[in-house]
């Protein structure tokens, strides 16, 4: 591969590596190109792409209106639909990797946040779609017990819908219980990736910051996001943990390459891909630079930010109940699971 692109660079010269956040066919493949090893999908984009680009899902679309399907199971079968056409894509990778990259995330309902035998039930079927499904579960407490129980089976999971460094760290802690009792019942541990929707940080807590005029800056809010990834990535590396960090939901360049050098995925999707190909930027390692003391000293003084940053900011109880846990589960289920089940 060559390396005139930055993104190129960072694959080529760092550990950090991409997963496209896409579940159109042609931008999968133009992602293979680019060097994607993994795809997150979640049920928004499975909606859009078939509502954008019919024609490529027709015959999907009339095996499950034969099927006279309706409701979860409509929704369910779109989505193994989608899902095992990309984890078709990316087979080989997961094969030439004995397992290690090469999955495509399909998420469970998210409307069944709090339903554990519904979770686990429907993370069994996804698992049997094709060997490298990585099931995306909602990292709340129903979630991460669900979690647990699909690595100790042996089953690829993706903990989505995740924002915080006490998230990350219940993730790995969950991850690292299910690994142990897989090796106990002589099990391959499913693979364990843990999401942080970097951007959706920055987003909550600049509305945080307007609605209560808290003292701090738009520059401020910028590094929020960075602030509890840098963190987590931190704790990770101390710990040892399993679980791989995943950072989705990129809302501006500085959230690759300020992580550049990290050894995560990130998540990136058409749009945001195109700022790592079309423009340069410093090729340089910069996980390890801090943000600024000063920086997170100000945006502690926003309670909503210290329960996303510190380690024991929230327990796993209270995690459904974080604002921007909410809105995100209700834009999964209004703009993607429910269209899903409406789709004609």
């Amino acid at each position: 591969m060559s390396i005139g692109t930055y993104l190129e660079w960072v694959l080529a010269n760092t550990k950090t590596e991409w997963w496209h956040d896409s579940a159109d066919p042609s931008e999968l493949r133009l992602g293979l190109e680019r060097g994607a090893i993994g795809v997150t999908t979640n049920p928004f984009l499975s909606s859009a792409t078939m509502a954008r680009n019919r024609a490529a899902w027709d015959e999907a679309i009339e095996a499950v209106r034969a099927a006279n399907l309706t409701g979860e199971p409509k929704a369910e079968e779109l989505v193994r639909h989608v899902v095992t056409h990309a984890a078709a894509l990316f087979l080989p990778h997961y094969q030439r990797t004995a397992g290690r990259m090469g999955y495509v995330c399909a998420q469970v309902n998210p409307s069944r946040a709090g339903d554990r035998e519904s979770m686990l039930a429907m993370a069994r079927r996804f698992h049997a779609w094709a060997p490298n499904i990585a099931v995306k579960l909602p990292a709340v407490s129903a979630g991460l017990d669900v979690l647990e129980d699909c690595v100790a089976e042996g089953i690829a999971t993706a903990a989505t819908v995740s924002f915080t460094v006490p998230q990350a760290v219940a993730i790995a802690e969950k991850c690292r219980a299910g690994r142990q009792r897989a090796i106990q019942a002589g099990i391959e541990p499913g693979k364990c990736f843990a999401v942080i929707m970097i951007g959706r940080v920055d987003d909550y807590l600049r509305e945080v910051a307007q609605d209560n005029q808290a003292a701090v800056s738009e520059a401020d809010i910028r590094q929020s996001g960075l602030a509890v990834t840098k963190r987590a990535y931190r704790i990770y590396r101390e710990r040892g943990y399993e679980a791989i960090l995943l950072v989705a939901a990129l809302r501006g360049t500085y959230h690759l390459t300020e992580l550049a050098g990290a050894e995560l995925v990130m998540s990136i999707a058409p749009g945001p891909l195109e700022w790592f190909v079309a423009k340069d930027h410093p090729r340089e390692e910069r996980i390890a630079r801090e943000v600024p003391a000063d920086v997170i000293e100000r945006l502690s003084t926003m309670p909503e930010f210290v329960k996303a940053y510190e380690p024991d900011g929230m327990t796993p109880a209270e995690f459904i109940s974080y604002g921007v846990t909410q809105r995100t589960l209700g834009q999964f289920v209004e703009s993607g699971w429910k269209l899903l089940e409406g789709l004609r």
